[in-house]
């Protein structure tokens, strides 16, 4: 899997997981899904991905955004 694909996949698991969580525990998880909507933005215009470094130490693709090379 590249490595934006799994940015992708990973940004809306935890937005599925914050819904859920608002929805069944406390309407405040709504910030986990704002954390990850504002980090996505930063990471388009600064190009500094946390969640494309976190998954890089976790040996998750190579090559697209956030991977600091050009892809495959």
């Amino acid at each position: 899997m590249k490595m934006e694909n799994a940015i992708r996949v990973l940004a809306g698991t935890m937005v599925l997981i914050s819904v859920t969580l608002a929805w069944l525990v406390s309407p405040w998880w709504m910030l986990l899904a704002a954390f990850v909507g504002v980090n996505l933005i930063q990471s388009a215009f600064t190009g500094i991905c946390p969640a494309g470094n976190l998954l890089r130490k976790l040996g998750v693709g190579k090559g697209g955004c956030c991977s600091g090379g050009a892809a495959p």
